[in-house]
């Protein structure tokens, strides 16, 4: 598990002027806290943690040296400035369950001899304790031909009992379908006049 360094934010300092001077902000809230604690942390540390971490993984953050073991709830993009701007975490408690999503990441892709691979859910949503907690599912598909589907069902994470899933059990996330190069009839058309 990764651990991101934080600082607790004084309200007096824009946020910003926080991020100019190269600071991401965010809030932490949980069950056990007293409303949320406001948080800076270095962007360098932030875009060092996203390299392997995102949305829905579960991280220790330390705060002024007290650690809390966070999950990643929501991270806000200012896409204009090629940035994260904030960062919110959920404090875990072992006994709550919380919400989180793992991520879908389709393996051997390029082991695919025919078809073109569609991911159609790119998030399952679910439910779980935080020991519980999953970041991704891996989908090998080296072995997928063109009709074959992948359904929610038939994931790992959907066969842990201790993991409530969010998603209709009968989605399908990845499928594998026929390449159709076809020319529109109009253009058809066009060329035999010119011929």
């Amino acid at each position: 598990m990764n651990t991101l360094k934080a600082e607790k934010r004084s309200m007096d300092v824009k946020a910003k002027k926080l991020r100019r001077e190269g600071f991401v902000t965010g809030n932490v809230f949980g069950r056990e806290m007293e409303g949320s604690l406001p948080v800076k942390m270095q962007k360098s540390d932030v875009e060092r943690l996203l390299k392997t971490d995102h949305k829905g993984s579960q991280i220790m953050l330390n705060v002024d040296g007290k650690d809390y073991d966070v999950l990643i709830k929501e991270i806000q993009y200012n896409s204009m400035a090629a940035r994260v701007d904030e960062i919110d975490f959920q404090a875990l408690v072992s006994d709550e369950k919380v919400n989180s999503v793992a991520e879908v990441i389709l393996e051997n892709h390029d082991k695919v001899a025919e078809g073109v691979v569609q991911l159609l859910v790119s998030e399952i949503p679910y439910k779980a304790y935080p020991a519980d907690l999953v970041d991704s599912v891996k989908i090998d598909v080296g072995q997928m031909h063109v009709g074959d589907s992948v359904k929610v069902k038939e994931l790992e994470i959907a066969k842990n009992s201790r993991i409530e899933i969010a998603e209709d059990p009968e989605a399908a996330v990845v499928v594998v379908s026929a390449v159709h190069n076809t020319v529109p009839a109009e253009e058809t058309e066009e060329t035999e006049e010119e011929a």
